[in-house]
């Protein structure tokens, strides 16, 4: 398994290089880093299924929230086309403040740089921050606070500089 530090510095080194694509695999467990233009994805396969993996409680969605927002939906995709997503590295829980008596790392409208905390994630009682990865404007919070997400779920959205 791929420790997250191993994989935010291959990140980095990848982003400041040429270097397109990497593939690594380790111990059945396979690393996918693509550089498709600007945005980066990563892609990690467990030999064993993910929910056996991490074993995640199942999330509770509100069913009048896709009814609600439908309207706006038709011209969401078009207008999402060009924001970066910020997804969550891994399995945990969104906090998004580092207390819960402090303000928000960020909140809508606010600017970012590649190096700003957004979030701290919290995986098997280990805080990891989360770093914006892409200067902009935050656009959208995805998540409420406190609530469980799920590798590669949208945490942000924010419109590029």
């Amino acid at each position: 398994m791929f420790k997250l530090n191993e994989i935010k510095e291959l990140i980095k080194l990848i982003d400041q290089t040429s270097v397109h694509e990497l593939e690594i695999e380790n111990e059945g467990t396979r690393l996918l880093i693509r550089k498709p233009g600007k945005p980066e994805v990563v892609t990690v396969q467990a030999a064993a299924p993910v929910a056996q993996v991490f074993a995640p409680a199942p999330v509770a969605v509100p069913a009048a929230a896709p009814a609600a927002s439908q309207p706006a939906a038709a011209s969401a995709p078009a207008a999402q086309d060009n924001l970066h997503k910020i997804v969550s590295p891994m399995v945990g829980t969104f906090y998004s403040a580092p207390t819960p008596d402090s303000a928000p790392f960020v909140q809508k409208g606010a600017r970012v740089s590649d190096k700003t905390v957004v979030c701290i994630l919290e995986a098997m009682k280990l805080m990891n921050e989360i770093e914006a990865e892409v200067r902009g404007e935050i656009v959208e919070v995805l998540v409420e606070n406190g609530q469980l997400v799920e590798f590669g779920q949208p945490l942000f959205l924010v419109k590029p500089e």
